[in-house]
């Protein structure tokens, strides 16, 4: 396994999962102390893995049909248009 990349891929993907609408509602679960916290952990852990598994299926895929320069390009184009609307509805 090549550490630099999985160190990469962890940091970014924790940092990008810090504050975000999931972590937010996964607290809101966890709040309830009707609910048992291992449940929470699980159910929230298994949806990170399951969407991540989605992504990983779909980038290889995507691959296979364009150029990985061009699979850079549309992520970034992506993440500032995000980025541009979130500003906008600010």
């Amino acid at each position: 396994m090549d550490y630099k990349i999985f160190l990469t891929i962890f940091a970014s993907v924790f940092i990008a999962e810090l504050g975000d609408k999931t972590q937010l509602a996964t607290m809101l679960f966890a709040a309830d102390k009707a609910v048992s916290k291992t449940t929470v952990f699980l159910a929230a852990s298994a949806a990170l893995i399951v969407a991540s598994a989605i992504g990983v299926l779909a980038g290889s895929v995507l691959s296979e049909y364009i150029n990985e320069k061009v699979l850079h390009y549309i992520a970034g184009i992506g993440f500032i248009a995000i980025g541009a609307f979130t500003l906008y509805n600010a």
